[in-house]
């Protein structure tokens, strides 16, 4: 298994199954501290620098709140319009990052350009860490998935898993790569101008990744393990930033899950939702048994905790 010790995580598309599950008995180690909702003092020394150009909730705050459970230091910015990337100057990602190198130890960046955190690699001397580029991936979100299923469900491998919503999402290319290293049967629902792009069928199919299409939810809500949801109605992620105008679409039907539905799944499978939501998934799932959308907002903070603990070297 290769180090994690300064180690870029920018993709999922090459991790190995022992590295996955490597990440997950970390993540267990320091899930404790997060529990109790205290600090330590294991990274006291180091200093986390988010670099956000993109708006962001749970993905900045919860690697924000990684690095204060685990004692160490914060600071970074969230608006690239108050940087000289976002005004006049557009400072180049090189100039940028060669500069955010010496204010902190490990960069945690997202971007709406694809490729972006890749780039900032390239120039950095410190570990980069994709929280998201564009419609590329988001492999820290689907770490946390995983882990959340893995652990919800007692492990990964011969499940049935129905991945809802916009299939060109950066989530849905992490999750597909990682699919690729369990046995695990995928069914894909979107609406077909969001389906998966034929280049990315073709990348999956040299890693032996299969998946089968259906037309709706219901066609198959009765035999999966767990539900994987996106929205259909969808922001642009390769803008810095939309904002909601007057008339917003509605999610249609066969592409939404409500409780009403979920009385047809069965007892034990489990919805995941990175969140934000639209009406995709109706608020009266909440109080079903199959919501783990809270859970996997909680365990994105213990999740990052493993990654930060093991790129600067707190555990092996």
């Amino acid at each position: 298994m290769r180090s994690f010790l300064g180690r870029d995580i920018l993709s999922l598309k090459d991790f190995e199954r022992n590295e996955f599950e490597h990440v997950f008995g970390v993540a267990d180690e320091v899930r404790p501290i997060a529990e109790k909702r205290r600090n330590t003092d294991v990274l006291k020394d180091k200093t986390l620098l988010p670099a956000f150009y993109q708006p962001s909730t749970r993905t900045r705050l919860a690697t924000e709140a990684a690095m204060h459970r685990l004692g160490g230091h914060v600071l970074g910015f969230s608006d690239a319009k108050n940087t000289r990337a976002g005004d006049f100057y557009q400072e180049s990602i090189k100039d940028t990052v060669h500069m955010l190198e010496y204010y902190g130890d490990v960069i945690a960046m997202r971007h709406f350009q694809q490729g972006a955190p890749a780039e900032a690699a390239k120039w950095a001397s410190v570990p980069i860490i994709n929280c998201g580029d564009g419609w590329g991936e988001h492999p820290t979100q689907v770490l946390t998935d995983l882990y959340t299923v893995n652990r919800e469900l007692g492990g990964l491998d011969g499940q049935r898993w129905l991945l809802v919503g916009d299939m060109r999402m950066r989530t849905m290319h992490s999750i597909l790569y990682a699919f690729s290293q369990f046995d695990i049967e995928a069914y894909v629902c979107s609406p077909p101008e969001m389906s998966l792009l034929p280049e990315f069928k073709d990348e999956l199919a040299v890693k032996n990744t299969t998946f089968t299409e259906v037309e709706s939810v219901e066609k198959v809500i009765g035999d999966v393990d767990v539900i994987y949801m996106e929205p259909v109605v969808q922001a642009d992620y390769t803008k810095g930033r939309v904002e909601r105008g007057a008339d917003v679409g509605l999610t249609p039907k066969e592409y939404q899950v409500t409780a009403e539905l979920m009385k047809r799944a069965q007892r034990h499978s489990i919805i995941l939702h990175s969140l934000p939501r639209m009406d995709e998934l109706t608020t009266d799932v909440d109080e079903t048994r199959h919501q783990r959308y809270w859970v996997e907002a909680f365990n994105g903070v213990v999740m990052r905790m493993a990654l930060l603990s093991l790129v600067l070297g707190a555990v092996e």
